[in-house]
């Protein structure tokens, strides 16, 4: 399981974290993502991520118009909340630097292809954090999933550690496995 290490050591945190993510969503329910900001300005997304527009898998998802997203693209470093995620505010990409610093680097990668998914689909109008579902049976999310376990495959991970991948510790074991089934993921063992 990813662990977000920027919370590992904190006594008491397996208390904290689930009411951070649970202000962090109504931040964005309630379109407030703006209280997270703090001031400062994003970055653009090649700046950072050099060499993204000549990846496969980026350019799957969007197509011809690859290297103009990717220029266009704004990612934003914040320290609040635990890995990377797309602002429904205006679809830039939004990173905590301690997570690309100190986080497994395939992990990394594997998330800004499942980021890069979420980015396509703001400019496509879908609804992102649709609270209709679930986080493991979310539309949005199975697709993005779809892409970074496809990469996966492609860099020889095997089946246990990309269900690895797959496992937050926001997600529980069923969710993980009703994850793992939508993207065609075999989870043999319990994931805790």
């Amino acid at each position: 399981m990813r662990t977000n290490r920027i919370f590992q050591g904190i006594k008491g945190i397996e208390t904290v974290e689930p009411i951070l993510f649970r202000f962090l969503r109504i931040i964005r329910r309630f379109r407030l993502s703006w209280i997270l900001s703090f001031g400062r300005s994003p970055k653009s997304f090649t700046d950072y991520f050099k060499g993204f527009e000549k990846v496969e898998a980026v350019r799957q998802i969007f197509g011809e118009e690859t290297e103009e997203v990717l220029r266009n693209l704004k990612v934003e470093f914040s320290w609040v909340g635990g890995y990377m995620g797309v602002s429904d505010a205006d679809g830039h990409l939004m990173v905590n630097p301690r997570y690309l610093n100190n986080g497994d680097k395939v992990d990394i990668y594997l998330d800004v292809i499942h980021e890069l998914v979420h980015v396509r689909q703001f400019m496509e109008g879908k609804e992102l954090f649709d609270s209709h579902y679930g986080y493991s049976t979310r539309p949005t999310e199975i697709e993005a999933y779809g892409h970074s376990v496809e990469e996966a495959r492609r860099l020889g991970l095997s089946e246990e550690r990309i269900c690895d991948y797959l496992k937050t510790e926001w997600m529980s074991d069923r969710d993980l496995r009703v994850l793992a089934h939508s993207v065609g993921v075999k989870c043999e063992k319990s994931a805790d």
